[in-house]
């Protein structure tokens, strides 16, 4: 079986170095490029500490992609991935994004120049089981409920907001129907930026303070009854590893732009 050439930008971040680490492990990949700002020059294995594998850092995508890879998996930060995902796409390579903070209208340009290029990408706001899952029943609930809001929280270390998880639990739930919202936001007497920010007509609220990790959670309500679903990530990376790698068997067969995790699961 020909394994599939992996290229991670953001090696060395919270879920870079265990993805590295799963990719060594595996049987299906081949781990041929590592971009870290911080860490270029130096040697991948020795900063996982795996005897006997050797990689150097780069510093950059561009110079990383000298050497040939299939896929590019980006875990980086907002202000570089968009440059990072239209680098790999120029040069042939298809493409899964873990970085939040790109917007619809990023997207849609990712989606454009994928499809001229004839690459796959694929994207997700959050790549574990659990928050896919709640995706998949939000936009169930969306269909029966009245209305909605979103709310995200993660640590006060977090940089964009909204989270990638509430913007794509957003964007979904927009194409289900808008919420029925009983008194315009415009007309709220008092403070209006109190009832959050509209996406796509969804009031959306981020939190970010110490002692919270990440999470997200769509609150429905009809008369006389309320729904709650919701997602709350640990200190772990391990539960985005695996949905990453399905990511990362599956985008070589796409074309054009793929979101949403729940879209590779098996859900009926």
């Amino acid at each position: 079986m020909e394994k599939i050439r992996l290229c991670i930008a953001g090696v060395t971040g919270w879920v870079g170095k265990p993805l590295a680490r799963a990719v060594i492990n595996s049987v299906d990949f081949d781990l041929v490029g590592g971009v870290s700002r911080k860490n270029s020059g130096k040697d991948l294995g020795k900063i996982l500490d795996i005897p006997g594998f050797t990689l150097t850092i780069s510093e950059s995508v561009s110079e990383a992609l000298n050497k040939t890879a299939d896929v590019l998996i980006d875990y980086t930060s907002p202000d570089i991935v968009k440059s990072n995902v239209e680098k790999a796409i120029d040069r042939g390579v298809n493409v899964v994004i873990g970085t939040s903070g790109l917007s619809d209208a990023d997207y849609e340009e990712i989606d454009n120049l994928s499809r001229k290029k004839g690459v796959g990408v694929f994207a997700a706001g959050n790549y574990s089981v659990s928050a896919a899952l709640a995706l998949h029943f939000s936009e169930i609930a969306a269909r029966f409920m009245k209305s909605w809001e979103i709310i995200d929280f993660a640590s006060d270390s977090k940089i964009d907001s909204p989270s990638g998880t509430a913007l794509e639990l957003g964007n979904r739930l927009y194409k289900v129907k808008r919420p029925d919202i009983e008194i315009p936001v415009k007309s709220t007497k008092g403070h209006a930026e109190s009832r959050g920010l509209s996406l796509n007509g969804i009031q959306t609220h981020s939190i970010r303070l110490p002692g919270y990790i990440i999470g997200a959670e769509v609150m429905f309500g009809n008369p006389d009854e309320r729904l709650t679903i919701r997602f709350e990530g640990g200190s772990g990376a391990e539960p985005y590893i695996k949905g990453t790698l399905i990511a990362a068997r599956k985008v070589k067969n796409m074309h054009g732009l793929v979101r949403g995790m729940d879209s590779l699961l098996e859900m009926f």
